[in-house]
């Protein structure tokens, strides 16, 4: 009579050992195949070196374009660039220049 009454408790702790296996498995999965698991890891890695390439980019591109700026500067404006920026926006040729059109 005795092993009749300890079925039922050994059924519930093979029931709450296979829970917390599965609940386990479950955390394990994540940690590898996870947004941020290991196989994630490398892309992470990856993408983040595009971005310092691209903000290298960037940064260079402020910087010329600063420049820009301060060439422009109606106090100090830089006449080279203020004749370029006239000939390419407003099609204004001096005198002595020639033009060319190419088909």
């Amino acid at each position: 009579m005795r092993t009749m009454r300890a079925e039922p408790n050994i059924a519930k702790e093979r029931l709450f050992q296979g829970m917390a296996l599965a609940v386990l498995l479950l955390m394990g999965l994540y940690a590898i195949a996870g947004p941020s698991g290991l196989i994630a890891w490398g892309e992470n890695q990856r993408l983040l070196e595009q971005r310092r390439a691209k903000l290298v980019d960037l940064g260079v591109e402020r910087d010329r374009l600063r420049n820009r700026v301060e060439l422009l500067d109606p106090r100090k404006a830089d006449p080279d660039l203020a004749g370029e920026l006239l000939r390419s926006n407003l099609n204004v040729a001096r005198s002595d220049e020639m033009v060319m059109l190419l088909p």
